[in-house]
This record gives C-alpha cells, sequence and structure tokens, in this order.
C-alpha cells in the first residue's frame, strides 16, 4: 500500500509579526490532493487543492498560481475562509554544511525525512491575510522540508532566528525497522559558525520534562525549554493522509542556552520561537 507526502515549511518573522507557509502534497492508496497551511502570531488555516495542481522542481513548489522557492513566496489564495495575496522576495540562503539527516538520509524504512533548505536568510515585502496586513522589511526567514508517510507519534520540534545566529532542534521518538530509539537532528548557527547535534554524533536526550528538553553531544549542551502554552491547529500526515492535527506556536516564548565545555555562549529568552511539543506526559 502506497502513502506519501512531501513538503515544505517557510516561516517569516520580523520583529512584529510572523508568517509560516507550509505547501504539501500528500498521496494515500484512494486519493490524492495538496494543501497550503498558514500560520500567523494569531491564527492558523488550510486550504485544500486538487493534486494536479501541485508541481515541484528542485527549488520551487507551484499550487495553483502560489509559488515557493529560494526566491520567495508569491501567494494567490481566494476561499469562503481566507483570502491571501503578496509577495516575499528572500536573500541569499545560508543553507548547512550537509545533509541533517547525515548517514540516516539513506536508511530505509523511515517514517520520516526532514531537510534544511536555508538556516536563515533576509525577507522582505508584504502580504495581506483576510484584510490585515504584514510587513517584513528587516525581517529574517528560515526554509526546511519533510517527506515521507508519517510525522513520528511523539516528537519536539523547535526553530529560532535571533541576533547573531539561528537553531533548529527535533527530538523525535524514532521506529524504523523493528527497532526504536529517541532521535535528534540540530543546528546552531552561532557567531558565523555551524555546530551540528545529532544522533549519528552522539547526541543523547538527558531530559524531556515540563516542555523542556536537554540534549548532550560531548562538549556541547543545549537546553531549550516552551514557557507558554500556545499552539494553533496544524494538520499533519499520518500514512500519507493529513489527517493528525498537531499545534504550533509560530511565534511564542521560550527560552535557549547552548554551552561548550561548560561555557555559555549564548542563553536568552524570546518570544520570536516557534515550538510544536508533542510528547504525551508518563
Amino acid at each position: 500500500m502506497y502513502y506519501s507526502f512531501y513538503g515544505w515549511y517557510l516561516k517569516c518573522q520580523s520583529n512584529a509579526q510572523t508568517l509560516a507557509v507550509i505547501p504539501a502534497v500528500h498521496n494515500t492508496r484512494n486519493k490524492s490532493a495538496c494543501s497550503i497551511q498558514v500560520i500567523t502570531d494569531n491564527d492558523s488555516w488550510t486550504v485544500m487543492f486538487p493534486a494536479d495542481a501541485f508541481q515541484r522542481t528542485k527549488r520551487n513548489i507551484y499550487i495553483g498560481e502560489n509559488r515557493f522557492g529560494e526566491k520567495g513566496i508569491y501567494l494567490a489564495v481566494n476561499t469562503p475562509q481566507v483570502t491571501i495575496q503578496g509577495k516575499l522576495d528572500f536573500g541569499p540562503l545560508i543553507p548547512l554544511k550537509y545533509d541533517i539527516m547525515g548517514p540516516f538520509a539513506l536508511a530505509p524504512f523511515m517514517e520520516c525525512r526532514h531537510s534544511v533548505w536555508s538556516m536563515r536568510h533576509s525577507v522582505r515585502g508584504n502580504v495581506c491575510i483576510n484584510g490585515q496586513k504584514y510587513f517584513f522589511r528587516d525581517a529574517w526567514g528560515y526554509w526546511e522540508g519533510d517527506r515521507g508517510r508519517s510525522f513520528p507519534k511523539e516528537y519536539i520540534w523547535t526553530q529560532c532566528c535571533f541576533s547573531g545566529g539561528a537553531l533548529m532542534l527535533a527530538v523525535a521518538d524514532i521506529r524504523m525497522a523493528g527497532i526504536h530509539f529517541t532521535g535528534i537532528i540540530g543546528a546552531v548557527l552561532w557567531q558565523g559558525k555551524e555546530y551540528r547535534i545529532a544522533t549519528y554524533l552522539g547526541a543523547r536526550a538527558v531530559k524531556i520534562q515540563n516542555k523542556m528538553v536537554r540534549v548532550t553531544q560531548g562538549a556541547l549542551e543545549l537546553d531549550v525549554r516552551l514557557l507558554e502554552e500556545s499552539g494553533h491547529p496544524l494538520k499533519a500526515p499520518l500514512k500519507g493522509d493529513m489527517v493528525r492535527t498537531i499545534h504550533e506556536g509560530a511565534s511564542c516564548r521560550a527560552y535557549y542556552r547552548f554551552c561548550k565545555r561548560g561555557c555559555t555562549l549564548f542563553s536568552f529568552e524570546t518570544d520570536r520561537a516557534s515550538f510544536e511539543f508533542e510528547y504525551f506526559p508518563g
């Protein structure tokens, strides 16, 4: 039986406003469709399209009149629930040095594979959603993607651009070919240097508790903590079908601390974090 999904997550954020857009295509044995999900500081929407509205090249996705890619985003959505019009231009992308999945990019039977296309890039433009205007001038963007069959049953994902750097971290319950383990992928850009944190490099989640995660890897330690219960519903894939509901705070309060050999490289609290905490107590 054939199940699959493929989607990108493009986040644009100024000091005052946040807009994240998720174009995706999803297939099950009996049906295929594509969608655009939009999440802001205060709301979220899902707009469905027929499967043949989706086209993809290596660096662009097209869904109807909407376009997403390395040069930016063009949105033209008009439904009874939401009207979206606008254009956002991206500056030069900052990709990672190599695939965030490392050797797991070649592993068979994985539910989900992750990509990071740009850790940080400039964003400029305007978007209007149901009459609300979003202005991006001195703004930053982030671009990642997922492909596979399903999101992990339990996982934590967070991303943040901040002065001097950017970070992303995903910690998930991985089930693959009859084995079961906590998988970690993450990257920190700080003062021009890339730090990779991943299971394939020896990373371990030493604490997952009370909306807080601590990951260690040799001399490195990264703490992330969600400080507020906020999130808007998004659709996520389950065996290729967008029937699972998750919750994301695209712009919420969080705390981050990154240490090397016991010395704190940075530590800050922000209200500009993106967070999905899909771990269940107990």
